[in-house]
């Protein structure tokens, strides 16, 4: 059974990163939304390959995620939908479907800005700034995340990543991965 712990996470993610509209659902719309304010961070232009190549992916997590989350088949993946979907996943994290696994490498690749197979509180920090939260909770975060280190490697922050998803432990490293400090 979901602890409201766990589903307050869920919910949190759902609103802050995935419904770009705030319409109470998240759709294909919300994904093309994501892409324009993920390139403007970052400079890119709508033409600029970068932005071509963050909107494909996105696009294609948007599609796997409606294939198994969008249970009434209305194009739209509701909060309990959404809820339902990470539920069955804690069932058994070691098999993900492709799009969990995509979104997992998506947002390692945005926040390791560096490229160096590893992210760092500066990275971590100024992606989830450009989201809206504060730097100094992104930075206190990444503290959290990381128990202290200087980066995560991309092994680490799988392991993290699942842990999010989860766990009811609210100290866990993985409930950082999203930039909040505390729930």
């Amino acid at each position: 059974m979901l602890s409201d712990f766990r589903k307050k996470k869920l919910l949190y993610l759902f609103n802050k990163f995935f419904d770009s509209n705030n319409s109470g659902s998240v759709d294909k719309n919300d994904f093309e939304l994501a892409a324009e304010k993920i390139s403007k961070q970052r400079g890119w232009k709508s033409g600029d390959a970068q932005y071509k190549e963050t909107l494909s992916a996105l696009l294609k997590i948007w599609e796997g995620l409606q294939s198994v989350a969008d249970a009434d088949k209305d194009g739209q993946v509701t909060a309990d939908e959404w809820v339902s979907m990470w539920e069955a996943f804690a069932k058994n994290p070691s098999s993900a479907y492709d799009w969990q696994s995509q979104y997992c490498s998506f947002i390692f690749k945005l926040e390791d800005a560096s490229g160096d197979g590893a992210i760092d509180s500066e990275e971590f920090s100024s992606v989830y700034a450009s989201f809206g939260l504060s730097k100094d909770d992104a930075v206190s975060a990444f503290n959290k995340m990381s128990k202290g280190k200087s980066s995560v490697s991309w092994t680490e922050f799988q392991e993290l990543w699942k842990e999010y998803f989860v766990t009811d432990d609210p100290n866990a490293p993985g409930n950082f991965i999203f930039g909040k400090s505390s729930f």
